[in-house]
């Protein structure tokens, strides 16, 4: 075949309404062949949606996305069967074998016979559970079912492969296993991944390109070097400071009288979830041309306003000064 060169994903003018409430907004979005693509963003910030909608799980408001050409909204037959999709949720059957749950999976995409079985040993090998084949998912770790939770996914050799967190919950084990299955998906099999994540590393180490979300749109995208080249220059001085807060006064001092201070932001300290006792620090980021030698400067203010600093990073342009420059926060984990 001809190798095609249009983008496999298009959406146009995607909109998703909540009652009065614009949920996700996708105003025009194209998807290159081949390349893996994070969708990055802080939890709550429509991915999962997003993700959903562009895939015709959902189906949106407003607006249409086509895979492969094909209209999710008028052709949903034709466009799903160029993509497989990976949720976040473990969507398996714990009593039965990881060879069945394939077997399963591979007859509902109307696949069968000699075909199926030799697929299934395909997928079994490339997630590489051949050895536990015939185990039943129960006694399977988080791991393993993610694993699965991917065979699944990839068992009709899509073209484009939609993937929800999916390292989330996982040991660092595991975890590394799947990114290098994402990459392998990409290298080997030639497919085109879309996945979101809230981890800046991971996007960092995976993706060809990035779109940043913020409240249900796409407010950057772009390969890692285009989106670093909007911060500038800056590195960033990251200051994790104690519980108490920091004044608007020091802020404006910092502004006006370290040279070189091109911006300052404060994110004060919060709870890491809204039932958790634990807490995430207070952050104080200034951006400087100068990077490390502004340090002395911006530490002689602190000190003098009490402020106590528990930590101090110094880090170059990246997807995470992206993120701050575009959305005056930082993406946390």
């Amino acid at each position: 075949g001809v190798a095609k060169v249009d983008p496999i994903l298009v959406v146009d003018g995607v909109e998703r309404h909540f009652g009065v409430l614009t949920a996700v907004n996708v105003d025009h979005l194209e998807i290159p062949r081949g390349a893996i693509t994070a969708l990055i963003g802080p939890n709550g910030a429509g991915k999962t949606t997003m993700i959903s909608m562009i895939s015709g799980l959902i189906p949106p408001t407003a607006g249409d996305a086509y895979i492969g050409g094909h209209s999710i909204a008028k052709e949903p037959l034709a466009a799903k069967r160029l993509m497989g999709f990976v949720p976040q949720e473990i969507a398996l059957y714990p009593e039965l074998s990881a060879r069945q749950n394939l077997h399963f999976f591979g007859q509902l995409y109307g696949m069968g016979g000699k075909e199926l079985s030799r697929r299934v040993d395909e997928v079994l090998d490339f997630i590489g559970l051949t050895e536990r084949q015939k185990d039943r998912i129960d006694t399977f770790s988080g791991g393993m079912k993610r694993r699965v939770n991917i065979g699944v996914g990839l068992l009709h050799r899509p073209q484009l492969v939609y993937m929800d967190e999916p390292t989330v919950g996982i040991d660092p084990q595991s975890r590394r296993r799947i990114l290098d299955t994402v990459k392998l998906l990409r290298d080997e099999q030639g497919m085109t991944v879309l996945y979101t994540t809230h981890l800046m590393e991971e996007a960092q180490e995976l993706s060809d390109r990035v779109g940043i979300i913020d409240h249900g749109e796409i407010i950057a995208l772009g390969t890692q070097d285009e989106l670093t080249q909007k911060v500038g220059e800056d590195d960033r001085l990251e200051f994790t400071v104690g519980a108490q807060a920091v004044p608007e006064a020091l802020l404006s001092q910092l502004r006006a009288s370290v040279e070189d201070v091109s911006r300052v932001l404060y994110n004060a300290p919060e709870a890491v979830a809204e039932e958790s006792e634990r807490m995430l620090p207070g952050k104080l980021t200034v951006f400087s041309r100068r990077g490390r030698r502004a340090l002395p400067d911006v530490i002689r203010l602190l000190n003098q306003a009490d402020i106590e600093v528990d930590a101090v990073e110094v880090r170059e342009p990246d997807l995470e000064a992206v993120f701050l420059a575009l959305t005056g926060r930082a993406l946390r984990d």
